[in-house]
């Protein structure tokens, strides 16, 4: 009989691959986790929750503006970027200690080590140049910053890794991207009082979301200051005296003291050894598997942004969870990758599931379209110009809601309960049964009564 060292070897200690330890040594199995940076993975360490703790810094700004408006008279206010740091790294030195500390009272073993596969069954440990023969190999190692390769100068310029950590907050930045991490920074960079020139090659941000959406965000934002420059692309990065200089391909250049590439990310798989155990990787570098985020290696599985399916930490949890209850728990559980709700920290944030008005009219016959858009009742009195958006796409024929998305306040707080009821495949009906919650911005979900818009496909 062969001979494991453990029943599961798993690498990279992010959301997913910490989910899926805990759960399988619930279930009695021998768990070893190598982890080559910190325990936590990209959306503790470097992600979601150091980037919403800058959020909240960067409101502050407009909060003390707001605030005129009822009464009160701000006095001299300044901004320390050592201390918002400092803060941060304390917040995630405690969060790191307590994901370590659950996958060791699971059972768990973590190992501080590069682990490259050498073959299907055997790990090794760079660290301590130590092969591990493990029955089950689990990736869970993420994604990592796409940085143009022939970007001239692009070893000047940082990702969303570094702007955690710089030694001192720019005068002027310049944002290259149009997706998430972009127009996050791009909001966090201006609320702190940075010149923020955001640079996206498309003809509008968010792709993939809501056309209203993108649209009513990009005119927000440049409101708050932020000057956007679409269908535009970075040509290079020169260093200029103390500063950068940043040099797009229509011609202009850009005086700044950092460039942020934030161009997408890629599956973490370079050098993990997976082509020599015969793991099948896409066009993007992504691990293929199958529902139950098995490879075509039956002993290799992989779970999170390393698979490229969809990359948002509760779903790398999810796809844990469910791989430990498969093949430990016996339970055979795929994951539902529809309907998941998204959120966008911009500023206005978004909240958005299930589908986009395009995709809802590729989808069905006729589509009815509820939308309504208002000065957030806040601003009343502070007097900001800025407006929610707030949209229900129906399927005419069932009346079935199958699109949800808000721009505004607390988008992403009120789309997680949206969620819950197109996953139980809520109706207009029910939307309109459901009594309003005065005064609130989410009581306009279900007194919207009329469609602004009918789509009906004609033969």
């Amino acid at each position: 009989m062969t001979q494991f060292d453990v029943d599961l070897f798993i690498i990279g200690a992010g959301s997913g691959g910490v989910r899926a330890g805990r759960i399988a040594a619930g279930y009695g199995a021998s768990v070893l986790v190598a982890e080559e940076y910190r325990v936590g993975g990209t959306c503790v360490i470097r992600g979601c929750v150091p980037k919403k703790l800058f959020v909240y810094a960067s409101r502050f700004a407009e909060e003390f503006e707001d605030s005129v408006g009822f009464g009160w008279t701000p006095g001299e206010t300044s901004f320390d970027w050592s201390r918002l740091v400092a803060a941060k790294d304390k917040e995630i030195d405690r969060l790191n200690g307590i994901y370590i500390r659950n996958l060791e009272r699971s059972g768990a073993k973590i190992v501080q080590s590069r682990a490259e596969i050498v073959d299907p069954h055997t790990v090794r440990l760079l660290a301590e140049d130590r092969l591990v023969r493990a029955k089950t190999i689990l990736v869970a190692t993420g994604g990592t910053p796409f940085i143009m390769p022939d970007l001239p100068g692009r070893e000047l310029a940082i990702s969303s890794n570094e702007a955690f950590h710089l030694a001192r907050l720019p005068e002027k930045i310049v944002v290259v991207g149009g997706g998430y991490i972009a127009v996050e920074f791009a909001g966090i960079f201006n609320g702190l009082g940075v010149e923020t020139t955001l640079i996206h090659r498309g003809d509008g941000l968010l792709r993939g979301f809501d056309a209203d959406m993108r649209r009513t965000l990009r005119e927000e934002i440049e409101k708050k200051g932020i000057r956007v420059l679409l269908n535009e692309t970075l040509a290079g990065i020169e260093k200029s005296g103390d500063g950068l200089i940043a040099r797009t391909n229509g011609g202009e250049a850009i005086a700044c003291g950092e460039v942020m590439l934030a161009t997408g990310r890629r599956p973490n798989t370079s050098g993990l050894g997976l082509e020599k155990a015969g793991v099948a990787l896409d066009g993007s570098g992504a691990i293929v598997v199958d529902a139950y985020s098995q490879s075509n290696v039956p002993s290799i599985y992989a779970v999170g942004d390393v698979t490229n399916r969809i990359n948002l930490t509760p779903v790398a949890i999810r796809e844990g969870h469910a791989f430990a209850d498969t093949v430990f728990g016996g339970k055979k559980i795929s994951v539902d990758h529809l309907g998941v709700p998204k959120a966008v920290f911009s500023q206005p944030e978004i909240g958005s599931v299930g589908l986009t008005e395009e995709e809802a009219l590729a989808e069905f016959e006729a589509v009815d379209v509820y939308q309504t858009s208002f000065r957030p009742m806040k601003h009343t009195l502070s007097g900001r110009d800025e407006r929610t958006l707030m949209k229900l796409l129906v399927d005419a024929d069932s009346d079935r809601v199958v699109g949800c998305h808000i721009l505004g306040p607390d988008a992403g707080e009120m789309i997680q309960i949206v969620a819950i009821t197109l996953k139980m495949r809520a109706t207009k009906a029910d939307f309109d049964a459901t009594m309003a919650l005065h005064p609130t911005a989410a009581e306009e979900l279900v007194t919207m009564r009329q469609p602004t818009t009918r789509h009906r496909r004609t033969a």
